[in-house]
């Protein structure tokens, strides 16, 4: 019976937050990118006020860490060239827009906090081979060879 309440619960904070404040923000990339900004980088935990408000804390972890792999692996069921189309438009809107942000991303790689902790390795190379490709094919189309070709 508990577990069945639980489940009841997870299921009402997951709609909530999905209804809320997921389905305001467009793009898979950018979801991506809020969840893990909800995440605390030295505990794991996922943090939202305005759920904890209202729910228990361990459902709101269960549900955001869902969310969060949902997420991912919904981009990794994308084909490329939506993922490429997406992230475009994605870190278009970054501050210093596509070329700065591409190349402080390679740099630094900086797609790495968007993995969810639980995800399979096998997963996570796959999202950031995907990911180093795609900036790679953006760093080109702003290169000054390309532009003069």
């Amino acid at each position: 019976m508990r577990t069945l309440t639980q489940l009841q619960q997870n299921h009402k904070v997951i709609q909530d937050f999905t209804l809320t404040t997921l389905a305001s923000i467009p793009g898979l990339f950018a979801r991506l990118t809020y969840m893990a900004s909800l995440r605390d980088l030295s505990s794991g935990r996922y943090e939202h006020a305005g759920l904890a408000a209202l729910y228990p804390d361990a459902a709101i972890q269960q549900a955001l860490q869902l969310c969060h792999e949902q997420i991912f692996e919904r981009i990794l069921e994308t084909p490329l060239s939506s993922q490429q189309e997406d992230l475009r438009a994605f870190l278009a809107g970054m501050e210093g827009g596509l070329p700065g942000a591409v190349s402080h991303w390679r740099r630094m790689e900086a797609y790495r906090v968007f993995l969810p902790e639980a995800a399979p390795d096998y997963l996570k190379e796959l999202f950031c081979s995907n990911l180093r490709a795609l900036l790679e094919i953006f760093e080109e189309e702003h290169s000054p060879a390309h532009s003069t070709a």
